[in-house]
């Protein structure tokens, strides 16, 4: 499986509990898997410490094996970049004055790649002047030393932030089952193989279009991922029903926007993708659900989403339906649009994405430099 397999275990186990238990179960199964206990005391680090001074190495480097940290060593931030490349670390002390590439811009390439911007980054420097001390935390350094360095200080600044570093990593491993579950309920369909990929393609193409900023694009890259993630919720043999569903079936597939907000709700990387998750069955002209928004009402995150799985299924072979033709599929999106369940403008800006031919050319690293 393309995604999620290192987690494809915990996944199986809570998508077989997901079958046996109550909504208000099944929605804090997936929790249950995140509650682990996160001591006092963290347990020793990988630290890169770079300086052009191999005495401010020395140093550095005897303070911090005291707690017993594994520390890497670097001379300028280029030479940091690669050692972070082969191996990353848990936290990050650099110098800023150094040849080749100071400690402002190693941090800010840093903290500008989704890869490495969660790793900790503590500027140690004998620049005390407020002017690079407002520099160092506008391009993301996390904590700011003045040399000479109290040793009590930087051991109890590292321990500080590896807690952080580690409750952080934490909800990462949270999210990543998610994602993981989410590419479990394609494969449970057998019928739309692929469905996740595109629709985080299509979708973020879209955005690229309208021109929105880099936190909305990785919105909508990991909604087009869990979009349907309540869908564990539901059981096969409603999934699998060839034909029209029964009202109350048709009901119980509704749901599973509400469950899949549920299911993201607890956790805070996940907090942006909601919209997305709960309202892109909605319709513009309120005739949606779970909840009738309406108009810009609904976000929209939300209604890219819908406009793009919309796209996506009319193109591609369902158990109900054969795959239709791309100028098909836009015909569709079209009366759809004159129906006034789509912002009609919306719809046009992803007509002219598709008649560009840059949905094929899209390529998901270029937006996260991280596995989907």
């Amino acid at each position: 499986m393309p995604a999620g397999v290192a987690a494809s275990s915990c996944a199986v186990s809570t998508y077989a509990l997901c079958g046996r238990r109550t909504r208000k179960a099944q929605t804090s199964t997936i929790f249950e898997l995140q509650s682990r206990h996160m001591p006092d005391a963290p347990h020793p680090a990988r630290i890169l410490v770079v300086d052009d001074d191999a005495r401010i190495r020395a140093l550095l480097q005897r303070i911090l094996a005291k707690d017993g940290h594994a520390i890497d060593m670097a001379d300028n931030g280029v030479t940091a970049l690669a050692a972070i490349e082969r191996q990353a670390p848990d936290v990050i002390l650099s110098d800023v004055t150094m040849p080749e590439m100071d400690g402002f811009e190693l941090c800010h390439r840093l903290k500008l790649n989704v890869a490495t911007r969660l790793i900790p980054v503590v500027l140690v420097t004998g620049l005390a002047d407020r002017d690079n001390r407002i520099k160092g935390v506008d391009i993301g350094a996390d904590e700011f030393l003045t040399k000479p360095v109290d040793p009590q200080e930087l051991r109890a600044r590292v321990r500080s932030l590896m807690r952080l570093k580690r409750y952080t990593d934490d909800l990462d491993s949270a999210a990543s089952i998610i994602m993981a579950l989410a590419v479990m309920v394609e494969a449970r369909d057998g019928h739309t193989e692929g469905h996740c990929y595109r629709m985080a393609n299509y979708a973020t193409a879209l955005g690229r279009q309208l021109g929105l900023g880099q936190d909305d694009l990785q919105t909508l890259h990991r909604g087009g991922f869990l979009h349907d993630i309540g869908m564990l919720a539901i059981p096969d043999a409603v999934l699998r029903r060839p034909g029209r569903l029964e009202p109350e079936e048709f009901e119980l597939v509704k749901s599973h926007t509400v469950i899949g907000d549920q299911l993201c709700g607890n956790l805070r990387s996940l907090q942006a993708v909601r919209p997305i998750v709960r309202h892109h069955h909605e319709r513009y002209d309120g005739s949606g659900y779970p909840d009738g928004l309406s108009g810009d009402a609904i976000p929209l995150v939300a209604q890219i989403i819908g406009i793009v799985d919309v796209y996506d299924a009319v193109t591609t072979q369902r158990p109900y339906q054969r795959a239709s033709s791309i100028e098909q599929a836009i015909a569709v999106l079209r009366q759809q649009a004159e129906w006034g369940w789509r912002r009609r403008q919306l719809v046009e800006d992803f007509v002219t994405v598709v008649k560009s031919g840059r949905l094929d050319t899209y390529h998901t690293v270029e937006i996260l430099n991280v596995e989907c």
